[in-house]
């Protein structure tokens, strides 16, 4: 029999809300925690905290094993830090490794063709060895062997030049010891060949400074800021010889520091001077109380001056330099008490890399300037050029023109090399 629908409409909404209804009680009852009646064993417990408690032991045992290892650990780090610095300092100050010493040297060959003949000669030959002992300390020298040959009844000279240990105090101050390059002039302290013009050295380095000079002594070089420095010497001194043609001419007085008699020593200042503008000045004071050594009490001063510039291919050298000997000098040889100097050279490079150079030179001297005759000084012209096969290695020519108290013309050929 079919159900009528409105009946059947109100028995669909009744079974709904009947079945939500026990849906909804049937999910709180499975929500609701049933009641746990079960006794714990309390002998099981006992195990249970028994093994916590031997787990919790070896964890502290190892957390302490481990405490003292990393101790350990930094007591070795500290051992360590303190030997590698102890070892820093012995590198620093004692380390001699292979690469720390230098060899070098340099050296000349010469034809003169002049009024006093024809000549040709292997004017130096130097080595030099030197070498680091820190950064801060080390040795420099120089052998010679002069005119190719040293024997006895031939020209040559076996000499050395220089021996000195240096050693930087700080960043702006360095002090030497041994035997040192006078400061003085622009060539006594660099004289490599590819360094200056002409084949023979200027006739001032020769005659009046006197290159190369050198004596043993103590010195310090103080180099206050980029543009300024300055030295200072004290070191053996002059021992002229007080009779003969010789007699009181300084170049005569070097002794090469070769048993050299030094009853009475020397001082020496230099400051040096460079402007932003490519010009360098340079000025020198050199004092001996008795260039006799005792003999005749002759106090001497030397006062020097020197001038450089270098503008692109232009190039400028000037030197004055002048000695003031005790007045008795005057009575012992006449003229002698006043020796003096001066050359000025311009230059110009040019071609490719500044490989060629030209120069003129002029240059004055006199042994006996303290005398009224005027012709005791030499005078001398050189012109001539250098060519740079590579920047170590030089060939020169030069033309000479000398005139007054001596009279020598010619033409100097040469070849040099530093390494």
């Amino acid at each position: 029999m079919p159900i009528h629908p409105v009946f059947s409409s109100r028995f669909r909404d009744v079974f709904l809300a009947v079945l939500c209804c026990g849906l909804t009680v049937s999910a709180m009852a499975q929500d609701k925690p049933e009641k746990n009646t079960a006794v714990p064993d309390p002998k099981h417990m006992w195990r249970i905290i028994q093994q916590q408690q031997r787990t919790i032991e070896a964890l502290q045992a190892e957390l302490e094993q481990q405490k003292q290892q990393l101790a350990k650990t930094r007591q070795d780090l500290g051992a360590q830090e303190e030997s590698l610095n102890i070892m820093a300092e012995v590198v620093e100050t004692t380390s001699v490794p292979a690469s720390a010493t230098t060899v070098g040297g340099y050296g000349e060959l010469h034809y003169n063709n002049t009024d006093r003949g024809n000549e040709v000669d292997f004017h130096r030959f130097v080595l030099f060895v030197g070498h680091d002992f820190s950064d801060k300390t080390r040795f420099y020298s120089e052998i010679e062997l002069e005119h190719a040959y040293a024997a006895d009844g031939k020209p040559g000279a076996v000499e050395l030049e220089q021996a000195f240990i240096e050693h930087r105090l700080s960043e702006k101050f360095t002090a030497n010891a041994g035997m040192i390059l006078m400061p003085v002039g622009i060539i006594n302290e660099t004289h490599e060949p590819e360094t200056f013009f002409g084949v023979e050295r200027n006739p001032i380095a020769k005659h009046i400074l006197p290159t190369t000079w050198r004596e043993a002594g103590l010195g310090g070089h103080w180099r206050v800021n980029g543009q300024l420095q300055a030295d200072l010497l004290l070191s053996s001194g002059l021992d002229v010889p007080t009779e003969g043609a010789n007699a009181f001419l300084i170049r005569s007085g070097r002794q090469s520091v070769a048993n050299a008699i030094s009853n009475k020593g020397a001082i020496t200042g230099r400051v040096r001077y460079r402007l932003t503008n490519g010009l360098q000045l340079a000025a020198t004071v050199h004092h001996q109380q008795d260039i006799t050594q005792g003999q005749l009490g002759i106090a001497a001063t030397l006062l020097e001056a020197n001038a450089q510039y270098r503008n692109g291919p232009f190039g400028l050298r000037a030197v004055m330099a002048q000695w003031r000997l005790d007045n008795k000098v005057a009575e012992l040889a006449p003229g002698r008490e006043k020796q003096s100097g001066y050359y000025l050279e311009p230059s110009w490079r040019f071609g490719e890399r500044d490989k060629l150079g030209v120069f003129a030179r002029y240059s004055v001297w006199d042994n006996k300037a303290g005398s009224d005759d005027q012709d005791d000084a030499i005078k001398q012209w050189n012109l001539g050029m250098n060519y740079w096969l590579h920047p170590r290695v030089v060939f020169k020519l030069d033309y000479q023109d000398q005139s007054g108290a001596s009279d020598n013309d010619g033409i100097n050929l040469g070849v040099g090399y530093s390494f």
